[in-house]
């Protein structure tokens, strides 16, 4: 799994050549673990990109009276602080939810791979895009109603899993608490409970041993308004726009 999950996102961005697919191989032979529960690393890593190869983490912030709000889920093959670091992440932090596998990449090195590889430098480009888009998606996916909001996510989780091959037809495993998903759907323990509750009260999805079940995904997907669109995962055309700069890795540079 280690370099797959990684390849397989950056490749929607278009095919690589075998140079280019070495030479981002060559970025995960040194990874480092990182124990359920502790931070991968904080928003003022600036000379360094993170690279999850396995496990559940998530980008998240506490606020000033203790509470932790999670804007994401990383998953493996996810990079963290290509954009977010210095004055574009400030309190944000990655956090491993449980045990990870996770790669320090240099941020010069990734730059010059950027200025010297047409292939890496828009895989990496679209996959800041992508992120951007996700973004955008959790904010509007707040303004629905809970039952909707948590159908919405699963689904999304389930098509992000299916990618790298860690998801079946109509479940995946879900080795994280309660609390982190009430931290990411911005409601309380004990409403994801009822949530949960609802969903498996109308055969939609169930939660039980670690494990999603989602007997019929194409109604949990229409419940819950999912459109994978947004995920950006038939990749990008030809002609998509590149700045002339590296903005996604030179702000923090």
């Amino acid at each position: 799994m280690a370099p797959y999950a990684f390849l397989r996102k950056l490749e929607l961005a278009g095919p690589l050549t075998d140079e280019e697919r070495s030479e981002l191989q060559n970025l995960t032979l040194d990874p480092r673990p990182v124990p359920a529960r502790q931070d991968i690393t904080s928003g003022d890593a600036a000379d360094r990109v993170c690279l999850v190869l396995s496990g559940f983490a998530c980008r998240y912030k506490v606020l000033q009276a203790g509470n932790r709000r999670i804007v994401s889920f990383v998953l493996p093959g996810d990079l963290c602080y290509m954009h977010d670091t210095g004055a574009f992440g400030r309190d944000l932090r990655v956090g491993a939810l449980t045990a990870c596998s996770v790669v320090d990449i240099p941020r010069s090195k990734l730059m010059d791979l950027i200025g010297a590889s047409p292939g890496i430098s828009r895989a990496l480009w679209w996959a800041t895009l992508r992120e951007l888009s996700r973004a955008r998606e959790w904010i509007v996916n707040d303004t629905r109603p809970a039952e909707q909001r948590l159908a919405h996510l699963l689904c999304e989780l389930l098509t992000c899993l299916q990618l790298i091959d860690l998801a079946s037809e109509t479940g995946f495993k879900f080795p994280v608490s309660q609390s982190d998903v009430a931290d990411a759907l911005g409601i309380s323990p004990v409403h994801v409970n009822r949530v949960l509750r609802a969903l498996r009260t109308s055969e939609l999805a169930t939660w039980s041993n670690q494990r999603i079940t989602i007997p019929d995904v194409q109604a949990l997907k229409t419940f819950g308004e999912f459109d994978p669109g947004y995920l950006c995962f038939e990749g990008c055309g030809p002609d998509m726009s590149m700045p002339s700069r590296q903005p996604l890795l030179a702000c923090a540079s």
